[in-house]
């Protein structure tokens, strides 16, 4: 099924991942319980109650449209995607951050196409009070906490030495081995589909991904890149895809101008 987001079905997502993202607020800010899932990752209230809140907004912009959502995926809840387009929704990316507290967690909602591709998306950082917004249609935008809107774009790479953004918690050998190819002036470490948005905003120029990642993880920031004119492949040069087996992503590249 193919489904077109209009302006107004972008404002409401925008929307509905800053009030999400306001109820994970209200946890953070308590002496929150952790928990954990089958997988024996760390899981908070905070991921439930903001899904809860997504799931539903979702539903009414586009009913026929599966929803893939990391909580209700964990339980069992699994949709077919075959041929259609369908939301993936992580309400906390970056728990580990959040259970830190840490404020690079972020609420993420995309939109793919029936085609595995990212067509929307928007990464809202409830703790730093930022979210970005990005589509190839519509370009990349990031909403700062004064309320103002700046469109976004990533950067040449400077002759000096590249940005590289990297895992906080999950950076691994292969990372390290793949940046000897460049003239690093710069390693940042940080958390969350962040990663994305600071390659979007140009103030990195690389983020490499040797590690385990699910496809709600990226996906928002991944449109976000797109919007703002960079790319996210895969090591060996071919766009990255979506509607995975396990919906369990591979390697990949993201990057702004070379």
């Amino acid at each position: 099924m193919t489904f077109t987001l209009d302006q107004a079905a972008i404002d409401r997502l925008l929307d509905i991942a800053r009030i999400a993202g306001d109820a994970t607020m209200e946890i953070y800010r308590t002496d929150f319980e952790i928990y954990s899932k089958n997988d024996e990752s760390p899981v908070t209230e905070a991921d439930g109650k903001a899904e809860a809140i997504i799931t539903p907004i979702l539903k009414e912009i586009a009913p026929d449209l599966p929803i893939v959502a990391e909580e209700a995926f964990s339980a069992g809840h699994i949709p077919n995607v075959e041929g259609t387009a369908f939301w993936l929704v992580d309400p906390v990316d970056g728990t580990k951050q959040f259970i830190k507290k840490q404020d690079e967690f972020t609420v993420n909602i995309a939109l793919i196409d029936e085609d595995r591709r990212p067509i929307f998306g928007v990464v809202h950082a409830p703790a730093l009070d930022r979210m970005f917004w990005g589509s190839l249609e519509h370009g990349a935008f990031v909403r700062e906490a004064d309320g103002s809107v700046k469109k976004l774009s990533v950067r040449p790479a400077p002759q000096a030495g590249i940005t590289a953004v990297v895992s906080r918690s999950h950076k691994t050998p292969e990372v390290d081995e793949y940046l000897k190819d460049f003239t690093v002036a710069h390693e940042v470490s940080a958390g969350s589909s962040i990663k994305f948005c600071q390659v979007a905003e140009g103030v990195a120029d690389l983020y490499p991904r040797f590690g385990p990642t699910m496809e709600w993880d990226t996906a928002a920031g991944h449109a976000v890149v797109l919007g703002a004119g960079g790319t996210v492949k895969t090591p060996e040069g071919e766009d990255f895809r979506y509607a995975k087996d396990g919906f369990k992503n591979g390697f990949f590249i993201a990057k702004g101008q070379d």
